[in-house]
């Protein structure tokens, strides 16, 4: 019997890079077990081009992906809400987050490094490294099957494993 995917929702606070990063991904890797949205605190309105230009080389889809408002996400319900950048991850989130899951992860900007375009794209490159790597432990550890307090703490020592 398969499971209903679980709703994550990344977070950062432009939802213009790192989140829709790790909502495409998410969803290109996992559409089985998790259903992924991303939003932000004070969205840019725009998703970064270089976030649609490097998801597009690896032929993940980028059609649905755009800069968006966490107020739209209430709704849904999110099992998870994950917040990718520092500035997020110290915001009062909403009251309607209650009792989801929620984990930082804290992924550096690659839409802020100055550099070459090689620099800039080995840059974006191994932060999708990073989520796909992520998202992979996530399929692995069969959350489903868990309670809540079990959920956060295998999320939290999944995180603690690769510090």
């Amino acid at each position: 019997m398969q499971n209903t995917p679980l709703k994550i929702l990344f977070i950062c606070t432009h939802n213009r890079c790192r989140s829709i990063l790790s909502e495409a991904l998410t969803n290109h890797l996992a559409s089985n077990d998790f259903t992924a949205y991303s939003a932000g605190s004070a969205p840019a309105g725009e998703v970064h081009p270089l976030s649609l230009r490097y998801l597009a080389e690896r032929n993940i889809p980028i059609e649905e992906l755009r800069s968006q408002s966490w107020d739209e996400f209430e709704q849904i319900a999110p099992d998870i809400v994950i917040t990718v950048c520092d500035s997020a991850a110290k915001e009062t989130c909403p009251v309607w987050f209650g009792n989801t899951t929620q984990l930082h992860w804290g992924l550096p900007d690659p839409s802020k490094l100055q550099g070459s375009d090689a620099e800039i794209k080995a840059a974006f490159y191994s932060v999708m490294a990073t989520i796909e790597a992520r998202i992979r432990a996530m399929q692995a550890l069969n959350l489903h099957d868990l309670t809540p307090r079990e959920r956060v703490e295998k999320l939290h020592n999944l995180i603690a494993k690769e510090i």
